[in-house]
């Protein structure tokens, strides 16, 4: 998830969604109607960096020596453009025929009709290869609308080359936050910032979703609500200041490489994210060798971490060509070519057939091998990701950037987010 532009989504989300509300699925007719000689196009979007739009692009490929009936006709931008995208073209019922997806939007996207109800395609999609607990990361009241392309479990990566070149240990998984704040300074100071130890890692709300559910709290309740206080928000951001004061990466420093990140960039040492941005990092970097270990936690028995299944695939509801849509659909969900191509990269495989294909060797290895090593911190799944969640967790970030910018107090931060909040959960 890459960092680019700020944006009011919040206010976007709200018309969005009343604008959404009123759209309805595409009759999608007896599937015994498609005729796959016709020749099609589709129109397919995705985020992501370059090392993922060369993977699609090999998948395609191998998709069309199967179906050479059916054009994908590719766009890929960073995770905030990407969203800002999606959302007009909700409003205005202009979606791309096949979409990632993310279970933060599935409320949203879902209640307002306007991503296919997978079961109208069901012939042409193979359910039997997903745990239920899988598929439930893209089901709704019920209904089946999208299909993760894998899991995921946050981690934090570690710049093996930029730390033997400073002379500098790479730190225990694990280890409290306090002790990974003096190991990122000591990166700092020993590099004379010429490497950070780090990025802030209080701008993203993964990690205070971590130090909730460390507590035995979540971001938000089975109904609707913010699971945290003003006060909780406060201490969590305040946390950061001393990052923010020399130890981690300047946020301008960031604005400039934009959307790479600032270990993308090979300028800091570590970076937390999910699992499976291993591969882009590698790509992005240069680095010949990047660890995956355990992020930080102050309590050692916490059952904070959780299979995150969040990047989906998802159909639009008004697609002309919705059995086309779900052969393509089914093929990046459950191809072996797909677990060939993308490994690990687009989460851990979520299907039995696209694992088949899965050769667990070098990068994959090594995020197979971190969901082994932190088996016993896997929690239960946080509640349903509540309607405009994107929203909030873009503000969180943005917010975020601002404190790292030095436009914004905390004490402002908090207010602005809680006022936010309530506007987009109601």
């Amino acid at each position: 998830m890459f960092r680019k532009r700020t944006i009011a989504l919040a206010a976007l989300a709200a018309a969005s969604t009343l604008v959404l509300a009123s759209c309805s699925p595409a009759d999608t007719g007896s599937s015994s109607a498609y005729d796959p000689d016709e020749t099609v196009s589709l129109d397919f979007a995705f985020w992501g960096n370059d090392d993922r739009a060369n993977r699609y692009n090999q998948l395609i490929e191998k998709f069309n020596e199967e179906h050479p009936e059916i054009t994908i006709n590719t766009t890929f931008t960073d995770f905030a453009s990407y969203w800002e995208k999606r959302q007009t073209e909700a409003a205005s019922g202009s979606l791309p025929d096949v979409f990632q997806f993310s279970d933060s939007y599935l409320r949203q996207y879902g209640e307002s009709g306007t991503i296919l109800d997978l079961d109208t395609v069901k012939d042409y999609i193979d359910f039997t290869t997903f745990e239920d607990a899988l598929l439930g990361t893209g089901r709704l009241d019920g209904t089946q609308y999208s299909l993760p392309t894998g899991f995921s479990l946050w981690a934090n990566f570690v710049n093996d080359d930029l730390l033997a070149q400073a002379g500098i240990d790479a730190p225990e998984g694990g280890q409290t936050y306090d002790e990974f704040d003096d190991w990122m300074a000591s990166v700092t100071e020993a590099t004379g910032g010429a490497i950070f130890g780090g990025t802030d890692y209080t701008q993203r709300i993964q990690v205070f979703e971590l130090r909730l559910r460390a507590e035995g709290k979540n971001l938000y309740t089975e109904d609707g609500e913010l699971g945290f206080t003003e006060d909780e928000l406060a201490d969590f951001w305040n946390s950061g200041s001393d990052l923010r004061d020399g130890v981690a990466i300047a946020q301008q420093q960031l604005e400039e490489i934009s959307p790479i990140s600032g270990f993308g960039a090979a300028k800091t040492a570590s970076e937390m994210s999910w699992s499976n941005f291993l591969g882009g990092y590698l790509a992005d970097s240069g680095a010949s060798s990047i660890s995956i270990i355990a992020p930080p936690t102050d309590d050692p028995d916490a059952k904070d971490l959780y299979r995150q299944g969040g990047l989906q695939i998802a159909i639009s509801a008004g697609t002309e060509h919705p059995e086309a849509a779900a052969i393509f659909l089914d093929y990046i969900v459950n191809s072996p070519e797909a677990g060939e191509v993308f490994g690990t990269t687009l989460g851990f495989p979520a299907s039995s057939s696209k694992l088949d294909g899965a050769k667990l060797e070098g990068a994959d290895k090594q995020v197979a091998d971190y969901i082994e090593s932190v088996k016993d911190r896997i929690g239960d799944t946080p509640p349903p990701a509540v309607v405009g969640y994107g929203s909030l967790e873009q503000k969180f970030w943005d917010l975020g950037k601002e404190l790292g910018l030095g436009t914004k107090t905390v004490d402002d931060a908090v207010a602005e987010f809680f006022s936010e909040a309530q506007v987009v959960l109601g």
